[in-house]
């Protein structure tokens, strides 16, 4: 790890596009200046260009998997599979963290993987409140409790105003996945 002194804990919620992409570029500006991001995709398990891009940054950005193929749908109660996927997904970054084996640590879509029920609350607060000092954590997903907001000390809500899905556009290579 890199000391860059105090580490803060951002997360990107709310129902607009662009979360995952703003973590993204986060890490994209954070290699430029040699920093070391590991991006743990809790939900996600399909192909999504990221995948290939960060082969392109020298090891500098990683990225592992741990959802299905498919995203995962709600499901009450959850699908014991998607649990599983969510726990070792939490699991890992605990471990990545206690490690201190990155400056940034993303939790991508960890957020949603609470609001489904895959994780908890509790679980998030305490990956929050147990991270390295000078490790930069980031959550993204919707439906932020009010509880994460108050732990964190940077909150971006994505709102959707206008969105070409609602027209029908499915989502496009290189710009949605």
């Amino acid at each position: 790890m890199s000391d860059l002194g105090r580490g803060y804990v951002h997360i990107y919620t709310g129902n607009g596009k662009g979360k995952t992409t703003a973590a993204l570029g986060l890490a994209l500006r954070a290699a430029g200046r040699g920093l070391k991001t590991i991006m743990i995709q809790f939900m996600k398990g399909q192909f999504y260009g990221e995948l290939e891009g960060v082969k392109h940054l020298s090891g500098l950005v990683c990225i592992e998997q741990y959802g299905h193929p498919q995203f995962c749908r709600f499901t009450d109660p959850p699908d014991k599979a998607d649990v599983e996927r969510a726990r070792a997904a939490l699991a890992r970054m605990q471990a990545i963290s206690a490690a201190r084996s990155c400056d940034i640590l993303i939790g991508d879509e960890a957020v949603t993987a609470m609001l489904f029920n895959l994780i908890s609350e509790d679980d998030l607060l305490a990956l929050m409140a147990g991270r390295p000092r000078a490790q930069e954590l980031i959550l993204t997903g919707r439906g932020a409790t009010q509880r994460l907001i108050e732990a964190a000390d940077l909150v971006t809500e994505m709102q959707d105003i206008k969105h070409y899905y609602a027209q029908g556009i499915p989502a496009r290579e290189g710009i949605e996945n």
